[in-house]
């Protein structure tokens, strides 16, 4: 079971798509799941999300789906590896320097738990918790790190 929620403005006003790379917004969302073929059934006929053509393999958790809504690639779910204790919904966070971001997460008191990693198309993610626990990513859209 994860959990989320769903939210209604109290003021109604025009939906404008998000951009999917603004940094300090989520660019990238991942469940880990009991189940992720269950999940991806649950969740597209709630938010009319669609199978990517690719297939996604996480390390230690095997192979998932890449998921896109309004033709727009932004997440992907695998089912989670026996190691988990309980599915849960990762969000990426864009950053535009991911060195300077991992240093802003320990000077905040939370932790880097993985990473830097580079992820297929350029980019480069850090797995962080927050002072609470809470379990996060910080994403960086680029190349290979320059003498790193």
């Amino acid at each position: 079971m994860v959990t989320f929620v769903l939210v209604k403005w109290l003021r109604p006003r025009r939906e404008q798509p998000a951009q999917p790379n603004t940094l300090g917004r989520v660019g990238w969302h991942e469940l880990l799941t009991a189940d992720w073929e269950k999940a991806f059934a649950f969740y597209s006929k709630i938010f009319g999300w669609q199978k990517a053509k690719t297939s996604i393999t996480v390390a230690g958790a095997g192979t998932g789906q890449l998921f896109s809504a309004g033709g727009q690639m932004i997440g992907g779910m695998v089912t989670k590896p026996p190691n988990v204790p309980v599915s849960f919904w990762l969000y990426d966070f864009n950053v535009g320097d991911i060195d300077a971001a991992a240093k802003r997460v320990k000077a905040g008191g939370g932790q880097i738990l993985g990473g830097p990693l580079e992820v297929p198309g350029g980019g480069w993610i850090i797995e962080c918790a927050d002072r609470q626990g809470a379990i996060f990513a910080l994403a960086e859209k680029r190349g290979p790190r320059a003498g790193k």
